[in-house]
Formats: structure tokens, sequence, C-alpha cells
């Protein structure tokens, strides 16, 4: 008995050290990624003359398509970069389930599980490129009510924070988001990645609206987003991290839309 359990625990400690070094492994290449896609930008602002405008309008000679694929490739890059960290343990826990139920698959299918993850995270950016193109555009022709956008959205992403619908999603998150007896299956895996995605996506919704607003391509507002992303969902008061966030952004929204208000 002794050996049997002196067993079990060295393959889960070898399954766990394969884990987290996988994990690092997808997040320093999501960061590299996002890096090049920076540096590509920012080599194209000379073009265009406008960094904030760059990156959701086409450069000269550009067109939608190329503009629209060159922002899901960096939105996908920054997402795996900032959420990795917060999901990882969901996805530990899900691949733990599969083997404790006799799948032989589990590295697999919770790999799975991540892509489905990040593919729901990928089709939100399909949704968020419209406004963020609209309020390029708006910053072109209108430049002082422009400058009310995102001190708005700030301001709305940080209300968000106190919100049940918040609440709820941010508690769906935080608990152990495994079926209770999880199909090997990889369209079972899949879809399970689709939903935990989904409910990450809307609890995320303030955060991601207040980093979009302040600028995506700062790698300093996405490290601020990722750690207040990862103590909403990994400390153990999450919904008290949540609120804190909350305050900052709104405050600093606040902040910016009367500054907004007295530029104009």
């Amino acid at each position: 008995m002794n050996t049997a359990g002196a067993e079990m625990r060295a393959a889960w400690r070898h399954a766990g050290r394969r884990f987290v070094g996988g994990t690092a492994l997808a997040l320093a290449a999501a960061v590299l990624a996002w890096n090049a896609a920076m540096q590509a930008m920012r080599g194209m602002a000379v073009l265009c003359g406008n960094m904030a405008a760059m990156s959701w309008l086409p450069p000269p000679g550009g067109t939608w398509p190329g503009v629209l694929a060159a922002f899901l490739g960096m939105w996908t890059a920054m997402t795996v970069a900032m959420m990795l960290p917060s999901i990882a343990p969901a996805l530990w826990r899900y691949r733990r389930s599969l083997h404790e139920a006799g799948s032989r698959h589990a590295d697999g299918l919770a790999a799975m599980a991540g892509l489905g993850y990040f593919c729901t995270w990928t089709l939100l950016g399909f949704l968020v490129f419209p406004s963020g193109a609209a309020l390029a555009a708006l910053q072109a022709q209108a430049p002082a009510l422009a400058r009310l956008a995102p001190a708005t959205a700030v301001l709305a992403g940080g209300l968000f924070q106190f919100t049940a619908l918040k609440a709820r999603y941010l508690a769906g998150c935080r608990v152990d988001a495994c079926e209770a007896m999880p199909r090997a299956h990889p369209g079972a895996a899949w879809r399970h990645g689709l939903r935990l995605g989904l409910r990450c996506g809307v609890s995320c919704a303030g955060l991601t609206a207040s980093l979009l607003a302040v600028g995506m391509m700062d790698w300093r507002a996405m490290a601020i987003a990722a750690a207040a992303t990862a103590g909403e969902r990994l400390a153990p008061g999450g919904l008290r991290v949540a609120h804190v966030t909350g305050l900052v952004l709104a405050a600093t929204g606040a902040f910016m839309l009367a500054r907004a208000v007295h530029l104009a």
C-alpha cells in the first residue's frame, strides 16, 4: 500500500511538473508573439501617424481584412498571455478529473479544452474589432468627442465590477468548473473549453473594456489587467479583489472623464 501510494504521488508530481512546464512554454510563446506584433505595429505607425488609430484602421495601401487579421493575431496573443495564468489551474483540475475517470488521453483532452477556451476569446475579438474601428474613425473626425469614449469605457468597466452579473460569472470561473463525470471525448473537451471561455469572457468584460480604452499595446496595462484577473480567480477573496479593481477603474474613469470635459 505504501509503495503504491508513493508511486501515485510520484506520478502526480511528474504530471504536475510536465503541466507547469507546458504552461510556461505556452505563456512564453504568447508573450513573444504579442511582443512581435507590437514591434510590427510600431513600425507601421509611421505610415499612419497615430498609434492609437493605427491598430484599428487600415494603413495607406492596406485593407480591412488585413487589419482585422493583424488585430486578431495581436488580440489572441494578448489574451493567451493575460489569461493563461488564471485558466491553468482550471485546466489542471479538468485534466485530473479525466485521469481519475480512467482516461488515457487526459493531457490531450485538457489541451483540447484549452484550445476551445482561447477560441472563444478569438471569437470575442470579432465583436470587439468593430467598436474599436468605429472609435478610431471618430477620433479622426471629432477628437474632442472621442476623448470621452475611453473615459466612459473605463468608468463603466469599473462599475461593472460591482454588478450581480460579474459576481455570478466570476463564481463560475472560481469554482471547480469540471463536469462531475467528464466525458473523455474531444468534442466534450472542446465544448467544456468554449463554455469556460464564455464565462471568463463575460466576467472579464469590465477589465477588457478598460484595457482596450487605455491601450492594449501598453505592456504595463496588460500586466496590471493580468494580475487583476488572476487575483479575482485565484485569491481567497476573489470578489473583494474584483471590487477593489472596480474602485480603481471607476476612479480612473471619473478622472479621465472630468479631464476630457475640461479639455473639450
